[in-house]
């Protein structure tokens, strides 16, 4: 009751600054060098948990920069092996991570975009890009489309403002042990969901197929799974996750 309170009287951007700034006073107390950041470089006597109300994944969450398993794997990936932070490519990036956006922005072509006004600077439904066809070199697009209802015409879009040669990247939950993807018409409410998908708000829990869903005659899709490029060590100490929500699919427009 407290909590739906608080979340009708204070606005949302509020929230979300006192959340941040909450998680920043939490670090003070986390000095040691067991867990680190490659997105800020911090080090950590441990990270924070991060819970959906199924299961607790500890060590998700760097308590400096907010970054989650997924998103270090993947900023290490677009580090070492595109050029993506070098020049000013064309980029456009759904539901930007904070973390990344922040090592993206001062490109003047660079575009955050989300449907929440309070989470990006541009508000855009990825079902109605307001872009030209064939205009960004990047696409980032992580944990995104599972939430989309209508997800081919979310696909056409982005395919169709990407430029020929360009690469999207795709990430997503994918149940490891599932051949095809399961979606329950039966489940409508958060609460239903999150028991079918194991998150509140998403519209379906894709399976090991995620790479044939999104292949198109006019793209090239390449599953990468990035953790294999660093010892056990490494991925412990930088909390690289367990595969389920970190696999790459590099998207590439022929």
């Amino acid at each position: 009751m407290i909590k739906a309170i608080y979340q009708k009287t204070v606005p949302e951007k509020l929230r979300l600054q006192l959340h941040i700034s909450l998680r920043k006073l939490k670090s003070v107390a986390l000095s040691g060098d067991r867990f680190y950041c490659p997105c800020c470089t911090k080090s950590f006597s441990k990270f924070l948990s991060k819970g959906n109300g199924l299961e607790l994944r500890p060590n998700a969450v760097c308590a400096n920069c907010g970054s989650l398993e997924r998103t270090r794997l993947l900023y290490l990936y677009l580090n070492n092996e595109t050029s993506i932070f070098e020049g000013n490519p064309t980029i456009l990036h759904f539901a930007p991570e904070d973390i990344l956006k922040s090592k993206l922005v001062a490109n003047p072509n660079y575009t955050d975009a989300d449907i929440n006004p309070n989470l990006a600077r541009v508000q855009m439904d990825i079902t109605d890009i307001k872009f030209e066809n064939s205009y960004f070199d990047f696409i980032i697009c992580s944990h995104v489309l599972g939430h989309i209802p209508d997800e081919k015409k979310a696909l056409a879009e982005l395919y169709r403002v990407l430029k020929p040669g360009g690469h999207l990247f795709f990430m997503s939950l994918i149940n490891p042990d599932a051949a095809e993807t399961f979606e329950d018409p039966q489940a409508v409410s958060p609460q239903q969901r999150l028991e079918a998908y194991g998150e509140r708000d998403l519209q379906r829990l894709y399976g090991t197929d995620f790479g044939q869903r999104i292949r198109s005659s006019k793209v090239i899709v390449e599953q990468i799974d990035y953790r294999v490029h660093f010892s056990d060590d490494e991925r412990r100490r930088m909390s690289l996750g367990d595969g389920k929500r970190e696999i790459i699919y590099k998207v590439v427009k022929m």
